[in-house]
């Protein structure tokens, strides 16, 4: 019979990953507490153990074949230690008492003179018969192994179901890629003040790929679904809606007129558009780039850094979606915080490096790919909020612009803002009304300054389907991003005619 996900409180979860990743091991707290004493000198100021267990699956089918199945486990810990902007930091691949105390060995090297252990901190680890867990947090996800929650015969069955449906879409379907993957994780990590927090965390996503002809024509399109929960959520209805969603999007291509181009007022759809808001503003946000003063943002807490109005949020609390955490990766909970209000910038995403250097507070940004690389703050679930106004009411204003569903393959300066964008699925407006699809349009534009120009805010906010990937410092996270209906009353638009 498939696992069913389970709701866990603090100390279920705290239990359930410290039996995973330290007792499976044949070690106990005690250790991690003996390798954060021989990694800290005196002059350090903030330490860490992370330990990390996560195992994935994926299933892939092509035109009703199946192409790959694959499986991993990766597992491990990272050691870390922080003097005012500096970090020395180790990783292991096994979790173990030899390893600790290597990875240990190799941080204390990393700094500077031969002192002593700080005999107060010392003291207090040889005092512990284990560490303090922490404080109770509200789960946002259940627990459970999403890869369990079907078995094997089940996946692919829904493949090829998935595969039927998008066929069944329309005649004009000649190729249909569908794939499935989940994944399982557990953490721990340990603080210097022996502070100890665990979490369990699903992941679950379905991705769909349709090419599609016509008087020999080819177009292609695609979209997923997917969050924190177990795969067996993707049932017939959800199947059916993204069979439908993305082959609408592939047909619409065909029909495509060339773009114009120039200083268009734009309408930006609900949802995934706030792509463009996440990178363009969203990672200016980010206390590390505020702290070193290479973003847009930096210096200007307080200010009015966007048309009135606008209210920014990441939030990390919401029940079940891509980037949400319960903890973050240094143990401190997923929270709610208001990045702009009214358009006021009124604070940042701190990890617990950067609001120590800044004198801010934590706000549960604190991220990492895997415990082979060093957190830093990440954006989790990144949107704007509704603003007043009927979506039709925003298209009716507008006599003549381009209208902007999908995008795709952005860039952005994370230090001027600037940003480029390519419309994947655009429309004209004539007279307020969306007519013709157009392709070819490319958005270009500084983010803050496209924010000042925003007219209109709609009432329907939508975050995206839950395929969204981050991507900083060479690391991947999963996120969400999401914004309602806006009108942006001037966006330089390069297109085909």
């Amino acid at each position: 019979m498939p696992a069913q996900l389970m709701s866990l409180d603090t100390a279920d979860r705290f239990a359930l990953a410290r039996t995973r990743l330290v007792e499976a091991n044949g070690i106990d707290l005690a250790h991690l507490e003996g390798a954060l004493s021989r990694a800290m000198r005196p002059r350090d100021e903030q330490a860490d153990v992370f330990l990390q267990y996560r195992s994935s699956e994926g299933w892939s089918l092509e035109n009703g074949v199946v192409k790959r199945v694959n499986m991993s486990i990766d597992e491990g810990f990272g050691l870390r230690t922080v003097c005012g902007d500096s970090t020395a930091f180790a990783f292991s691949e096994s979790i173990d008492s030899a390893s600790l105390n290597h990875a240990a060995r190799s941080v204390a090297s990393m700094e500077a003179g031969e002192q002593a252990i700080d005999a107060k901190r010392a003291t207090a680890v040889e005092r512990s018969n284990a560490a303090s867990m922490t404080d109770s947090f509200e789960n946002r996800y259940l627990s459970g192994d999403p890869i369990a929650s079907l078995g094997p015969e089940h996946k692919l069955a829904l493949l090829h179901r998935l595969d039927r449906l998008t066929r069944g879409v329309d005649d004009c379907v000649v190729r249909v890629f569908a794939s499935l993957s989940a994944s399982h994780e557990w953490m721990l990590v340990m603080d210097e003040t022996l502070r100890t927090s665990a979490d369990v965390r699903p992941q679950s996503s379905l991705h769909l790929r349709v090419v599609v002809e016509r008087a020999g024509r080819t177009e292609s399109a695609s979209s997923g679904i997917g969050g924190r929960y177990g795969v067996d959520r993707f049932d017939e209805a959800a199947l059916d809606a993204l069979a439908r969603r993305v082959v609408s999007t592939a047909l619409a291509k065909l029909d495509t007129d060339a773009a114009p181009s120039g200083e268009l007022t734009v309408v930006l759809a609900p949802g995934w558009p706030g792509i463009l808001l996440h990178e363009a503003v969203g990672h200016g946000l980010e206390a590390d780039f505020i702290q070193r003063g290479s973003s847009v943002f930096s210096g200007k807490l307080g200010e009015q850094v966007t048309a009135p109005g606008i209210t920014i949020v990441d939030d990390g609390t919401l029940h079940e979606a891509r980037g949400s955490l319960s903890l973050d990766d240094e143990g401190h909970p997923g929270e709610d915080t208001v990045l702009i209000e009214n358009g006021v910038l009124r604070g940042f995403m701190q990890d617990r490096k950067s609001a120590r250097l800044t004198g801010a507070r934590q706000t549960g940004n604190g991220r990492r790919e895997s415990f082979a690389r060093l957190p830093m703050p990440r954006m989790t679930n990144t949107y704007m909020r509704n603003g007043a106004h009927e979506p039709g009411e925003i298209v009716e204003s507008v006599k003549n612009g381009l209208y902007v569903r999908d995008l795709s393959d952005g860039q952005v300066d994370i230090v001027s803002g600037n940003f480029v964008f390519n419309a994947s699925l655009a429309y004209l407006i004539e007279n307020g009304r969306i007519t013709r699809p157009v392709n070819g349009a490319t958005l270009t534009g500084n983010g803050l300054q496209t924010l000042r120009k925003v007219s209109m805010i709609g009432n329907d906010l939508a975050l995206d389907p839950g395929i969204a990937v981050c991507g900083k410092a060479g690391q991947a996270v999963p996120v969400c991003v999401g914004q309602p209906t806006l009108r942006i009353d001037g966006i330089t638009v390069g297109g085909t005619r």
